[in-house]
């Protein structure tokens, strides 16, 4: 009886039934687009910043702790160094596969064929590196660098022939030095000299302008610092800090058992920064703060943008129910006046009114999520240009909020239901 009544219901009111099938399936795809994009924009805007460059700088422990006490710049103390041989160690930490990419620095003075003493600057621009995983990856200057403006020319390629004897000048440098793309350059340090092709001039709209960039191993050689490096610098995907994070970049032996295995196997910042010292030798690693706390402020605030759209698409879904399931018991006070005449308890009534409306929310919140899924790719491509990687979790989180959003906004009908007399009901009044 009880489930005739029900089909019956819902065929009667198909129109209205539609209606509030079709409000849940708006509330539900706006929910499961931002959802899934909240979920997945971490690793998008991440993606997004690594363009402005490294968010980990590592340097020696007695060249920061010079720095740190006379307030020297970066760079200033060059006495001490890096073994070129642990670079690999990075790719081996526990968050090895947030480590996006890396580059080793040596400087240098170096003296032209003109006299002129110029900053000279050995890295990796697309290094291939072999892995002690037995993995191997590309890694280099060329892509943590990547808004530099080549006004000339070209990167260096490291593994192409000829790629090894290259360099590339700053623009301001190479205007001051007449330099131009193809010459040949002579450069002198402390321990040799080496002639360059010139590949490639430059913008990066800074220091860097007034500067040479050539392959590592050639700087090393002529400054007699073979296997050494002065600095690395470090990509790595990470979760914005929070007051744990913040409490464990001070001083990491101050954090509960409990505190340090959560805080190191969390991809913050500072847990990141703390393995690499653990496995490059005398090192101190410190993260880039303008990259670092724009990436927890933009996530931050994109995720609160998501959370506040998601909220007020399910209020709106609860407002259409609400006026919906509403007249739907308007109409249809005769008959549930005619069942409370034959001896029908309030419970058994609102059993069958909500049963009608759940399984029309079903059935509008599995049509939802798979619009809100589609929803989530055009947005994802418009804005990342990557699409948004379905979350598993999602699924459930959206078929509660419809849950909750359904019974909200029936309980105006449900109290309507229960002041209807049949007596007055079946006179028409």
């Amino acid at each position: 009886m009880f489930f005739r009544m029900l089909r019956g219901a819902l065929f009667r009111q198909k129109g209205k039934m539609l209606m509030i099938a079709l409000t849940i399936a708006l509330g539900a795809s706006l929910a499961t687009a931002m959802l899934n994009i909240m979920m997945d924009v971490g690793d998008k805007v991440n993606q997004e910043l690594k363009a402005y460059g490294a968010n980990i700088t590592v340097v020696p422990k007695t060249a920061s702790l010079i720095s740190d006490l006379y307030e020297l710049e970066e760079g200033t103390v060059s006495e001490s160094y890096l073994k070129e041989e642990e670079l690999g160690n990075i790719k081996t930490i526990f968050w090895a596969f947030n480590i996006t990419d890396f580059t080793p620095f040596i400087e240098t003075q170096a003296t032209l064929a003109s006299g002129s003493n110029v900053a000279l600057t050995g890295t990796w621009f697309n290094h291939h590196l072999d892995l002690p995983t037995g993995e191997s990856l590309d890694a280099g200057i060329k892509s943590l660098r990547s808004w530099w403006d080549i006004e000339s020319g070209d990167w260096i390629d490291e593994q192409v022939e000829g790629g090894s004897t290259s360099a590339m000048v700053g623009k301001t440098l190479a205007t001051a030095e007449n330099i131009k793309v193809g010459d040949m350059i002579t450069l002198t340090a402390s321990e040799g000299s080496a002639k360059l092709v010139v590949v490639g001039i430059f913008d990066a709209g800074g220091d860097e302008d007034d500067q040479i960039f050539a392959p590592i191993d050639i700087v090393q050689e002529i400054s007699g610092t073979d296997g050494k490096i002065s600095s690395i610098e470090v990509s790595a995907l990470t979760t914005p800090d929070n007051e744990l994070a913040r409490k464990a970049a001070k001083d990491p032996s101050s954090l509960s058992v409990a505190q340090y295995e959560t805080w190191y196997c969390t991809a913050y910042v500072s847990s990141i920064c703390y393995q690499i010292q653990e496995v490059i030798t005398d090192s101190v690693a410190s993260a880039v703060r303008q990259v670092a706390e724009s990436e927890g402020t933009i996530l931050d605030k994109t995720q609160l943008l998501m959370i506040l759209i998601t909220i007020l698409s399910l209020v709106g879904s609860a407002l259409g129910i609400s006026n919906l399931v509403t007249a739907s018991v308007m109409e249809r006070s005769q008959e549930i006046g005619l069942l409370k005449a034959v001896g029908a308890h309030d419970s058994a009534i609102t059993g069958i009114v909500l049963t009608e409306i759940i399984i029309t929310a079903i059935a509008g919140g599995v049509i939802g999520y798979f619009v809100g899924f589609g929803f989530a790719q055009i947005i994802g491509h418009t804005v990342f240009s990557a699409a948004i990687d379905m979350k598993p979790m999602v699924i459930p989180i959206v078929a509660v909020l419809i849950v909750i959003v359904t019974l909200i906004g029936s309980i105006p009908a449900i109290r309507m239901l229960l002041k209807l007399r049949p007596a007055e009901v079946l006179h028409g009044r």
